[in-house]
């Protein structure tokens, strides 16, 4: 498509297009005009000039009386304006018409949206809801995805963004391999990156943005679910291994209470008093919503938990159980308490929560749905992924498996034989 710009300006007159000996000093309006390629936008300069004032030729008023430069000095910031919209739509979308540019000048939002556009509303909507409903993790994530594909888009495309209406098949075929391929990202990457972009896409075609679903037949691989949990031996040398610091200490006990009561990063940070409720039968347990998703979980302290509430309590902020550092200085502790261990999986509190639905919980009886409850999961399927089923829990359930069936049946070790023809 041919991009090129051209503005013109000329007199709109009434009636005959030349001037008449009649009143040769009469004033008309100054209309611009906007030619890209096939496409052409009139619109209104709001100046007015005397017919014999004007150069047809050169679009501009003659001589240089203080009204001609006046006047040809807006008609030069008119023209200016038009080429700093009309250049900033291009190098956002690649593609520009005359309408896009005309509006852009009169300050007339185009119909028509931007995918990164479309994104960053999106991100401004989930900022307002952090601390609310939205964690400030997520919103991370979300900044990091837009670079992604803004990076993309001027790699493959050469442009800053791409509207929505052409988004297509080929485009997120495209993204896939360039994450898989050029960015060499894992498969649980892309699929987590792909997720968001197409919930962007959701937004648009929910807002009438978009028509049709662009991504219509393409198929996200999904990643194989990795085990992130640590064996039990593991996670007996994390708890009992002397460390050199206090601050390492404070960092591995914040992660052990996490992986004895399946508190994310998030809730544990925000874990106030109010929410340490103890019942009739002196038991104390956690009993609040989770951060990311606002489900309820109500979950039981168990000795160690208590003894770490015990040995901190007064240090949190106001009405805080808990003073954490950011996630990022705790996950980099995180990484020498590991070493120090001898751990070799990479330690995050999301490692602490699988801890708590295999080691602790599913692999000693505790039924998927207790556990579902006391993580905070809309439903099972999600407990399920964080269950690690292993031998020890097969073994065991196997024994109890046994003693519940070894009065049930009978089992009579005959031979069979073949009656012989002498017996037919």
């Amino acid at each position: 498509m041919n991009n090129e710009l051209k503005v013109s300006f000329y007199l709109k007159r009434e009636g005959s297009t030349e001037r008449t000996e009649v009143n040769p000093d009469a004033v008309y309006p100054i209309v611009g005009k906007i030619i890209i390629g096939n496409s052409i936008a009139q619109f209104s300069s709001k100046l007015k000039i005397e017919e014999r004032l004007w150069s047809v030729k050169s679009g501009r008023a003659i001589g240089k009386s203080r009204v001609a430069v006046e006047l040809n000095r807006e008609i030069n910031k008119i023209n200016l304006s038009i080429h700093v919209h009309y250049r900033d739509i291009l190098d956002r979308t690649g593609t520009v018409i005359a309408q896009d540019v005309k509006n852009a000048f009169q300050g007339i939002a185009t119909a028509q949206k931007t995918l990164l556009v479309l994104f960053g509303e999106m991100m401004q909507n989930f900022q307002t809801r952090i601390g609310i409903d939205r964690a400030e993790s997520t919103y991370r994530k979300y900044i990091t995805i837009r670079k992604q594909v803004k990076r993309f888009l001027k790699v493959k495309y050469k442009v800053q963004d791409i509207p929505l209406n052409q988004l297509d098949l080929t485009f997120i075929e495209a993204f896939d391999f360039h994450l898989r391929v050029e960015r060499k990202m894992t498969d649980e990457s892309v699929s987590s990156t792909m997720l968001v972009l197409f919930k962007v896409v959701r937004i648009g075609l929910n807002r009438k943005l978009i028509v049709h679903p662009p991504f219509f037949g393409f198929k996200l691989k999904k990643p194989d679910f990795k085990i992130r949990s640590i064996t039990k031996d593991e996670f007996q040398r994390l708890i009992s291994t002397p460390l050199e610091s206090k601050s390492l200490c404070f960092i591995r006990d914040m992660f052990v209470f996490a992986a004895f009561t399946g508190l994310p990063y998030v809730d544990l940070k925000q874990l106030t008093w109010k929410e340490i409720i103890t019942e009739e039968d002196g038991s104390l347990w956690i009993s609040t919503d989770r951060q990311k998703t606002g489900i309820p979980f109500h979950v039981k302290l168990l000795d160690i938990p208590i003894q770490i509430i015990e040995k901190y309590r007064g240090l949190g902020q106001g009405d805080n159980v808990f003073h954490l550092l950011g996630q990022g200085r705790i996950n980099f502790a995180l990484k020498i308490i590991a070493k120090h261990c001898n751990i070799t999986t990479k330690l995050t509190f999301h490692v602490g929560r699988h801890i708590f639905a295999s080691e602790l919980c599913l692999s000693q009886g505790v039924p998927i749905e207790s556990v579902s409850r006391m993580m905070g999961h809309k439903n099972i399927n999600t407990t399920q992924r964080y269950a690690r089923v292993n031998n020890e829990k097969i073994g065991n359930d196997m024994k109890q498996l046994s003693l519940r069936i070894s009065d049930k049946f009978t089992y009579n070790c005959l031979l069979y034989t073949s009656p012989s023809p002498r017996d037919a």
